[in-house]
């Protein structure tokens, strides 16, 4: 039994079978939760920035 599989142009086709890929239904994506947490750090660092201009009275501590 010949196991080798030939392409229409001649060349031997030596790549595993595909499988089936798995769909996750509950799945919200890279983007979103990307999104969400640039968001978060965003405001985090909004609250930071205006802490230290409330304790020190400069815009950037340590620079002017």
């Amino acid at each position: 039994m010949d196991s080798q599989v030939i392409t229409e142009y001649g060349k031997q086709n030596i790549f595993a079978k595909e499988t089936k890929p798995y769909i996750d239904k509950n799945y919200k994506g890279y983007v979103i939760e990307a999104e969400q947490l640039n968001g978060r750090l965003a405001m985090i660092g909004i609250v930071a920035l205006l802490g230290a201009y409330i304790t020190t009275g400069q815009i950037i501590p340590a620079i002017w």
